[in-house]
């Protein structure tokens, strides 16, 4: 025991001995920072400006920004004096220089996170690389760009905002500018987005500079645990997910096993004889049992369809709005509108709940929130709560955190918890509370974790005649203005894990808003003059009251499975040195306590007394232990299942960096060149499997080879007669091969122009390359659902992943290669050439359209959506806006297609024509290519 005292000791003390060092640094720049501020003020607004300019040439001329950090912070703090009337404070610069040098700055609410990005984003800004702030809804991007564009509009910097519904052709503009504003959403959809595109000028992203993420927990680590996937629209089975779900409707609850600490639920044994027996009632299975390798989906949807009846909770995970199942965030408790689970449990949803049912979908393009920021330069971030997850951002991120101290001292008063052995007796304890601060004027924020919890305690404070605003889900729509009325004398406000976020809650009301709300189509000066005085005299005399009666209370009524969130919820008080409290009520009913708490019977036996009156509470030093004891349990099992989750996507990222560079280099006028690896590669390919330079040239198997350069390049080649006129090595072969189809190449392209030649060659590899990448993550998909069933075999799931990934993308690359070099040479030209000239009447300019906008994919019917996952999955769904349409060409006009492998069993004759076997042809190709 003593050592691990001794151990906790030591790591706490490296911890806050590094963070010290960090400041005293920090502080040492705002020192300096100062010394310039009388400098700055004697300068005029114009010398003030050219200081922009100023910086940019003599970071050409060589000097790093570090140089310039000192100055650049003074430029920005006056101008933000003369644009926005604010004054940086101090800490505000050391968070700013804390961002600068790619920290994560933990700074409480109230203290002017949104100001103090501003100096490190101007100083970042002077390379023109761009700088991105991530914010987590289109609100906050649009609120904080709309009012941070006069500071940096004045010391000449262009501001951009993108949003989920502006319009595809506006982003080019807004990732232009030297700011961008926007969510962590939008941006990796951009990103993936800019990946499918088929010209370079398309693409509105321009490179991952520097990014400053606001919220960075809630971005990095509450929504890393699932990836953002663009998906479209597969077939139909609406009536099978109805049948489906009505089977399992009929279970029992010994038909199967619920494991709520990992949220998941299997059938059992006897589960499965029930659900066969009653499946093959509903002619759904007839002579074929359920486990037969062709009923492997209708497994996989009986799973999902048992998960959404049993498992997910409406008005918890999520609720039913206008006729439409809707995600709840289990983080901040909004609603995901377009947001849809996939691999068809939002479907199961769906049935369960008797509403309409969309059609299932297919990824087509993903990457995890880790794999996207990863990319940047250089990454920070900004929230009130980060130290508790500091070893995953060091360890995930490499961002540090520094904990940067508050302008004021807080003042709020966090109370011990109190315990209750019923849920009962908690809301009695928390009604009794609210009402004694309504009775001293004193506000009041009441915590729930669910909008099921909001509404009971809603329901509680109606019965005792408590007036009080409910802030969830099913009340998005006026979050703004109940947050706004949330500090006022005697307000009671009920919020679900989302009291807040991106605004404060201030006492006595905001003035702001109730300006803007009295001032509206006043244009008289002294009429304004005087609205603006009464108001900010009401509202000092509101917070004087508020204050008097000790300031907001915050009323958490159960612990969340991470402090982080409970340490979210307690900032709402105590903002800028106002006083304030907070409690949390627990009961031993919490799901914390019953899922994840340990000898609850021993504490009911214990600490209980026989009619004991359960408002009550209960409270000892072993209990506090254990409840933090079992948030310590969650949160290790949350970052345990992250760092899986990165494992596993670091695989595909490695996949998908190959790609997308292949796609860019065929973007960028290098198709023709990509074409002619391509060709050599395959070449090289077929050479070595098919001969041996250890044997003799009458023991390669000459037959097949010929046969697949036919089936390919439409070329024979008399390899035989190679051998007899010379002694033959694999590589002198694959350089004959090579020039016959260097001449076959001439011949397929002598009567088409170089455009079209280019345009042609592009078109087929885009096409093949995005088809087989599809592919490719659909199985890689597959791949990872059912991969730690090699446990079972005394194997590790993620090495056994890396080694069946490394040769399903071996094989997904030799497809693409004789794919598209078998298209490309089965395209008779002269009709290319026929339709070419006959569409468009030999008009260039035209052509330039035809080229520049042929075979631009119609992704009307696009969904963006996250993958599911193990606990919580969360996805985002939206149509994707193409603009401009451009006519398709069709070349597929071809002479023979390549053969189809798909449905090809191991035993049956190749399609390729060989006379062999698939397992001994292209079946082995398959397996054992690149190995």
């Amino acid at each position: 025991m003593w050592k691990t005292l001794h151990q906790q000791f030591i790591n706490f003390f490296k911890k806050n001995h590094r963070s010290l060092k960090i400041l005293q640094s920090l502080h040492k720049i705002v020192a300096d920072i100062n010394a310039l501020e009388a400098q700055m003020k004697a300068l005029s607004n114009e010398a003030l400006q050219q200081k922009t300019k100023e910086f940019k040439n003599r970071l050409q001329e060589g000097a790093s920004l570090d140089s310039l950090l000192c100055e650049a912070f003074a430029v920005v703090r006056e101008a933000s004096v003369r644009t926005l009337g604010m004054r940086h404070f101090d800490v505000q610069l050391l968070g700013g220089a804390a961002l600068h040098k790619g920290m994560i700055a933990e700074m409480k609410t109230g203290e002017g996170k949104t100001l103090a990005s501003t100096a490190p984003v101007y100083l970042n800004a002077l390379t023109e690389e761009g700088v991105h702030i991530v914010t987590v809804n289109d609100y906050l991007a649009n609120r904080d760009a709309s009012t941070l564009r006069p500071l940096y509009s004045f010391l000449g910097l262009s501001v951009g905002c993108v949003t989920s519904d502006m319009p595809s052709y506006e982003k080019p503009q807004a990732y232009r500018c030297d700011i961008t504003y926007g969510t962590n959403n939008e941006f990796g959809f951009d990103f993936l987005r800019d990946n499918m595109k088929t010209r370079l000028e398309d693409q509105v992203q321009r490179g991952h500079h520097f990014a400053i993420i606001d919220e960075v927990d809630s971005i990095l680590i509450d929504e890393a645990r699932t990836p953002l996937i663009i998906s479209g629209p597969s077939e139909d089975s609406s009536q099978l997910y109805q049948v489906i779900d009505q089977v399992v409707a009929k279970l029992l609850p010994e038909h199967y096993e619920k494991d709520e600490k990992q949220k998941n639920i299997s059938f059992t044994e006897q589960g499965w004889k029930t659900v066969e027996h009653l499946i093959q009632e509903s002619n759904i299975v007839q002579e074929a049992t359920l486990f037969d390798a062709k009923n492997t989906m209708l497994v996989h949807h009986l799973n999902q369809a048992l998960k959404a009846r049993f498992m997910f909770e409406k008005n918890i995970d999520y609720i039913v709005h206008n006729e439409e199942v809707i995600i709840i965030d289990e983080f901040t408790g909004r609603m995901k509108k377009g947001s849809r689970y996939s691999d068809g449990l939002h479907q199961a949803l769906e049935a369960k709940e008797g509403v309409e049912i969309e059609p299932e979908n297919q990824t087509l393009a993903s990457i995890t929130f880790q794999n996207y920021f990863l990319m940047y330069k250089k990454l920070a971030g900004m929230t009130g709560t980060a130290m508790t997850e500091s070893a995953e951002f060091q360890e995930t991120y490499s961002l540090p955190v520094v904990c940067i101290p508050t302008h004021r001292s807080v003042r709020r008063n966090d109370l011990d918890d109190e315990i209750f052995a019923t849920f009962s007796g908690k809301i009695k304890a928390v009604v009794q509370l609210v009402n004694e601060c309504r009775q001293r004027q004193q506000p009041v924020l009441v915590g729930t974790s669910s909008i099921e919890k909001s509404e009971i305690f809603s329901n509680a404070f109606k019965q005792a005649g408590i007036p009080h605003h409910v802030l969830n889900a099913r009340h998005h729509e006026q979050e703004a203005a109940i947050i706004e009325r949330a500090g006022l004398p005697g307000a009671v406000t009920i919020a679900t894990n989302m009291a807040g976020r991106g605004t404060d809650i201030q006492l006595g009301g905001a003035i702001g808003s109730e300006l803007a709300l009295l001032l509206k189509n006043i244009e008289d000066q002294e009429v304004i003059h005087r609205i603006e005085q009464e108001v900010r005299e009401k509202v000092q005399e509101r917070k004087e009251i508020a204050i008097q009666a000790g300031g907001l209370y915050i009323v958490g009524t159960e612990r969340h499975e991470s402090r982080r969130i409970d340490n979210q919820l307690r900032g709402r008080s105590g903002r800028q040195g106002d006083p304030g409290t907070s409690k949390f009520f627990i009961s031993l009913e919490d799901d914390l306590m019953r899922v994840f708490g340990s000898n609850i019977e021993f504490v009911k036996r214990s600490f209980l007394k026989d009619n004991q009156d359960d408002s009550v509470p209960v409270t000892h030093p072993w209990l506090t232990r254990n409840i933090e004891k079992a948030q310590g349990r969650v949160e290790a099992q949350h970052f345990e299942r992250r760092k899986q989750l990165l494992r596993y996507a670091q695989v595909l990222n490695e996949h998908r960096k190959v790609i997308y560079e292949t796609r860019n280099d065929l973007l960028r006028e290098k198709a023709l060149e990509v074409f002619q690896d391509t060709q050599e590669a395959l070449v090289h390919n077929f050479i070595s499997y098919y001969t041996d330079p250890k044997k003799l040239p009458d023991f390669w198997e000459i037959s097949t080879l010929k046969e697949s350069i036919k089936r390919v390049f439409q070329i024979e080649v008399d390899i035989q007669q190679w051998i007899e006129q010379e002694v033959l090595s694999p590589d002198i072969l694959e350089e004959r091969i090579l020039s016959c189809i260097e001449h076959a190449y001439q011949k397929q392209t002598e009567i088409l122009d170089t455009e079209l030649v280019q345009y042609m060659v592009q078109n087929i590899l885009l096409q093949t390359l995005d088809q087989e990448w599809t592919k490719h993550l659909n199985v890689m998909s597959h791949l990872r659902e059912g991969i730690h069933l090699r446990s079972y075999g005394q194997k590790d799931p993620l090495n056994e992943y890396k080694k069946e990934s490394f040769t399903l993308f071996k094989h997904m690359i030799l497809e693409w290669q004789e794919r598209s070099l078998t298209q490309f040479y089965n395209i008779d030209p002269s009709k290319l050439l026929e339709k070419w000239n006959s569409m468009y009447d030999d008009d260039m300019d035209e052509k330039d359209e035809l080229i520049e906008g042929a075979e631009e994919k119609d992704l009307d019917n696009f969904y963006f959506e996250h993958s599911p996952e193990e606990i919580s999955p969360k996805e985002t769904r939206k149509k994707v806006e193409q603009d401009d349409e451009k006519p398709d060409l069709d070349i597929g006009n071809t002479k023979d297609q390549a053969p189809d492998y798909s449905s090809v069993s191991r035993n049956s004759p190749c399609p390729c024509q060989s006379g062999r076997r698939y397992k001994h042809c292209h079946g082995s190709m398959e397996e054992d290519a690149f190995l």
